[in-house]
């Protein structure tokens, strides 16, 4: 029995600027408190993530880099996520929260976007 691959291989992220762009022009949304996410289909086999925490909002880089690994783990164990193209942006109230209460608002986001990026497409 082999096991599952759970890495965050490179072509799991969005890395190329115009690749942000057309998240951002015209994305489903879902937000809460502690994050907004934008996710559009792509022409892929796969989800791809993208993280836009803002230095303006979240000022110290341990709080950014924190929120970031929290996101990427939460993305990488999802394996129903299909096609679609996610940017998460994380809000000032995400700082000091438990990591649980984050994993869940993530997970709630997760199956919003997977619902209405199938019903827009």
């Amino acid at each position: 029995m082999k096991p599952a691959n759970f890495g965050f291989s490179p072509q799991r992220r969005l890395k190329k600027p115009a690749d942000y762009k057309k998240v951002f022009a015209k994305p489903v949304k879902s937000s809460d408190t502690y994050f907004t996410l934008l996710a559009i289909q792509n022409d892929l086999d796969h989800s791809r993530l993208g993280l836009a925490i803002a230095k303006k909002s979240i000022k110290k880089a341990v709080h950014r880099n924190i929120i970031k690994r929290t996101v990427r783990e939460n993305f990488r164990l999802q394996e129903n996520l299909g096609s679609i193209d996610i940017v998460v942006l994380a809000r000032r109230e995400a700082i000091g929260v438990p990591l649980e209460l984050l994993r869940k608002s993530l997970e709630k986001h997760w199956l919003r976007l997977v619902a209405r990026c199938a019903s827009h497409s």
